[in-house]
């Protein structure tokens, strides 16, 4: 157990944490020259083509120093605020971390907010100032903002460069030396804490654990607290390149179990594993249930792939813990489900996924935060969904949630951020010069406000350079009034979204003459609104396709042609009655994309 270090590698989106942690592999030879490939640990087609980590990804290398072996359990975590979650589950089976800063950009606010996440650990900080081989590098700079933060001497900064391999010898040498072995006892009972979990089918669901004390055995009965199954340890092993099997684990190692279960409600992320014979007495706490902060409803495209999108979902979730989900029903999209999101990225990397790995192709609604409603009778009541709101009569106000947000940029952008942050009903709390040339808003924000479109007007606006994190401060009254869509009088829920009063007009417009343009011609005139309860705001009128009927008329009285028409006129008119307006699929992401 002296010999084991289980480490993990944090930093902002883009600061080279994967780069790095191949240099890592190359390093102690755990990956070979003919498997070496850029990101050797992002494995997901969609990793690779956005240059992101998605998920987090635990390897384990052997390293030598002064004739000693060790073993090194390396995760490597993502970066971006909508992956957080991954971050903390990470966190919680290590005992050290590498801060990863770019030495070209300096900290950035997710730096901060992965930092605090590994100092509630009480986890051992390396910081590594990654990318010292590019010509922009400010190292002294970008040292000293290390120093503020940390309060360490400057000589416990490593220098390194991901790309070309400087400084790694260093980096494994100071994760030997300063990175603390697994505390726990190896004659306790069994206690192991999952951290993540995959499907796989044709052998169910392997499941990863962090084993905090006991060991365990190939064929052992084990259990799983949360749920209380029993199964069999069918099979056991540790986490290189690929899975290799193992005859038994001890206190310390992190690895995998794979017991043949199929159903996916049988494992949870954060339970805690332990022997049937001999069971520990304590769970492993410091786990937190995840709470999504974007809802948006998911519908089967054709009504038949229902039970086919739960599977789906289902097998998402295993692998994602982070996405939650609950049946619901449309009246325009039939049968779906209501699912929670960490942000606006979260969702859409679930969407592509949903297609690319279960060719599932799937309707998405409006995405929402959730409000709470509080009633005449001062019942508190959380709605994720327009749909979900009581009648106006019954309730007395309603409350949205608010973020902190802290925005880091470089001083040249703060005029126009602060313009972008007040537009968006935010109120500036503080402003703090890191450097010169740097500088820290805090702004008090709706989150409904940031989950369209905010975070890309905030790059757009500071070229890429301002950093976005946030977490929800609380609950506060607003102005919120439901926004209907109507198509020839009838509500189309799926549209429907709650809104600030202030921006309901100026949304509703919007949609009308977006949805003018999108919903095809018919026989009859289609008339669309934006409706505040009973008040009509806004309206478009799609013109009915004529046929000329009077075409075959030639010659003769003005009244033939009038017969003629006013005939063609009741026509219609009863056509309308009947007739149901044909909405195509792109008309339902039109709100997504109003800033196209």
């Amino acid at each position: 157990m002296e010999n084991i270090r289980n480490f993990c590698i944090i930093a902002h989106i883009d600061h080279g944490k994967s780069t790095l942690a191949d240099r890592l592999l190359e390093f102690t030879g755990t990956v070979s020259q003919r498997d070496a490939q850029a990101q050797v640990l992002d494995d997901m087609d969609l990793e690779r083509e956005r240059g992101i980590t998605i998920k987090s990804h635990a390897i384990q290398m052997d390293y030598e120093q002064d004739g000693k072996k060790y073993v090194l359990n390396l995760i490597d975590t993502p970066g971006h605020v909508d992956f957080s979650y991954e971050v903390s589950r990470s966190i919680a089976a290590c005992e050290g971390a590498l801060l990863v800063v770019d030495a070209t950009q300096g900290i950035q606010a997710q730096t901060i907010s992965n930092l605090y996440l590994a100092i509630e650990h009480d986890l051992e900080i390396i910081p590594v100032l990654n990318k010292m081989d590019l010509d922009n590098a400010m190292p002294d700079e970008v040292k000293d903002q290390i120093v503020d933060m940390l309060g360490c001497d400057y000589d416990d900064i490593l220098e390194a460069s991901g790309k070309t391999g400087y400084g790694v010898d260093k980096i494994l040498e100071t994760i030997i030396t300063n990175v603390p072995s697994p505390k726990g006892d190896t004659k306790a009972p069994l206690q192991a804490l999952i951290f993540d979990s995959v499907f796989n089918p044709f052998r169910g669901i392997i499941a990863y654990f962090r084993i905090f004390n006991g060991e365990i055995k190939k064929g052992d009965r084990v259990k799983f607290v949360n749920t209380g199954k029993e199964y069999n340890a069918d099979e056991i092993g540790v986490l290189r390149l690929k899975q290799e099997p193992r005859k038994m684990l001890h206190t310390g190692d992190v690895g995998y179990i794979i017991s043949g279960i199929k159903t996916s409600k049988e494992v949870k992320v954060g339970d805690t594993v332990t022997h049937v014979e001999d069971p520990c007495t304590t769970i492993i706490g410091g786990f937190e249930d995840v709470k999504p902060m974007v809802f948006a409803g998911i519908y089967p495209t054709d009504a038949d792939d229902y039970e086919e999108l739960r599977t789906a979902i289902e097998k998402l979730q295993l692998n994602d813990a982070s996405l939650t989900f609950e049946p619901e029903s449309s009246l325009a999209l039939g049968f779906g489900f209501r699912c929670g999101f960490l942000g606006l990225l979260h969702m859409e990397i679930i969407q592509e996924r949903l297609d690319r790995e279960f060719d599932m192709s799937v309707i998405t609604t409006m995405p929402n935060v959730s409000y709470r409603v509080i009633t005449n009778k001062k019942e508190s009541i959380e709605v994720h969904n327009p749909s979900g709101l009581p009648e106006q009569k019954y309730i007395e106000h309603i409350e949205e949630p608010f973020i902190k947000a802290q925005i880091i940029t470089r001083t040249e952008y703060i005029g126009p951020l602060i313009k972008l942050c007040l537009d968006k009903r935010g109120e500036l709390k503080n402003q703090v010069y890191l450097t010169t040339s740097r500088v820290e808003l805090t702004v008090d924000m709706p989150l409904g406000e940031i989950v369209f479109d905010f975070y890309d007007k905030l790059k757009s606006i500071s070229k890429g350079y301002a950093s976005f994190d946030y977490h929800i401060s609380g609950y506060r009254p607003a102005k919120l009034v439901k926004l209907d869509i109507l198509l020839n009088g009838d509500p189309v829920d799926a549209l429907s979204t709650l809104i600030h009063q202030d921006n309901a007009y100026s949304l509703g417009r919007r949609i009308c003459v977006k949805l003018k343009d999108l919903i095809p011609r018919q026989q009859f005139d289609i008339a669309v609104q934006a409706a505040v309860g009973a008040k009509i705001i806004a309206r478009e009128t799609i013109k009915a396709v004529r046929k000329d009927v009077t075409a075959k008329c030639y010659g003769g009285d003005i009244t033939r042609k009038r017969k003629l028409l006013e005939k063609q006129k009741k026509g219609k008119k009863r056509m309308r009655q009947v007739g149901n307006v044909e909405v195509p699929q792109q008309a339902f992401l039109v709100v997504l994309r109003l800033n196209d």
